[in-house]
């Protein structure tokens, strides 16, 4: 399986459904993700799979309607870069309009690290 741009807008079209399975078809046995909130200075991480999933869902259950819009995407070798603008509400009511990115890399067409960056809005 070939990673271009096209494979990083079909990831960011399963995180816009809320769908973790078709996201994780995407990831490695051995992958890891980095939020960018957390007490280090990568945020909190997650290592394979199943912490994965956990990561990205408990995404989508502190920001049940979030959303990656107004994106762009492109991959160079094993790295791949998206930029969007995450939009959503938090389960407290507080409207969150961000933008940020990820940085990927891949291994045999197969995620194996994704590490995410917001800005601080003020």
């Amino acid at each position: 399986m070939t990673t271009n741009n096209d494979t990083l807008k079909q990831i960011l079209d399963a995180f816009n459904q809320h769908d973790l399975d078709a996201i994780m078809e995407f990831f490695a046995d051995d992958c890891v993700f980095d939020m960018p909130r957390g007490p280090h200075p990568w945020g909190s991480r997650f290592v394979g799979k199943a912490e994965v999933r956990e990561g990205l869902a408990s995404r989508f259950s502190g920001l049940p309607d979030v959303h990656y819009g107004d994106d762009t995407h492109w991959v160079c070798g094993d790295r791949g870069v998206s930029e969007w603008l995450l939009t959503g509400t938090t389960m407290s009511g507080v409207s969150v309009r961000v933008r940020g990115c990820d940085h990927w890399q891949f291994r045999d067409g197969k995620v194996v690290r994704k590490d995410s960056y917001w800005k601080i809005v003020e």
